[in-house]
């Protein structure tokens, strides 16, 4: 049986060490050129740019996060003050419910016709006036016309 170059059988090849040699590759050290000079600025270059948007990325994340804790301080404080609003208007309703509770009418028109000699109106002497858009007085803009019956 004749051998032939290929072993396919169990066993290892052979490595044929002239070949090997003649295969690796030397290297050769060579003086940075023009090439790598520019290589390198482009470096420097590229690191600035990066540090540059790193700074405005930090600045601006400060002053984000500084706006929302402004907010949510103001958010804060209008809740506060809502509530003192709330409060005083509570307040006021009890005072003004108090106020009117104690009002005696009687005791009012005692004082208005023996105190201040004040009268009922006669009649002529009342002038109804419409007109109003419903408000609770009436700004007189104008003379008072006179009841022509009179």
């Amino acid at each position: 049986m004749a051998r032939s170059r290929y072993n396919y059988g169990s066993a290892a090849r052979r490595v044929r060490e002239p070949e090997y040699e003649e295969q690796r590759v030397r290297v050769h050290h060579v003086a940075p050129s023009v090439h790598s000079k520019k290589k390198q600025h482009m470096n420097l270059f590229g690191l600035i740019i990066l540090t540059c948007a790193l700074i405005a990325t930090g600045v601006i994340l400060s002053i984000y996060i500084y706006l929302q804790s402004e907010i949510t301080n103001s958010v804060k404080n209008i809740a506060k003050l809502e509530s003192q609003l709330n409060t005083l208007k509570q307040d006021n309703d009890e005072a003004y419910n108090r106020a009117n509770s104690n009002i005696d009418l009687e005791e009012i028109k005692r004082i208005a016709i023996q105190e201040y000699g004040m009268t009922y109106a006669d009649e002529g002497q009342v002038v109804t006036y419409s007109g109003g858009e419903g408000n609770d007085y009436v700004r007189q803009v104008a003379p008072i016309p006179q009841d022509s019956g009179n």
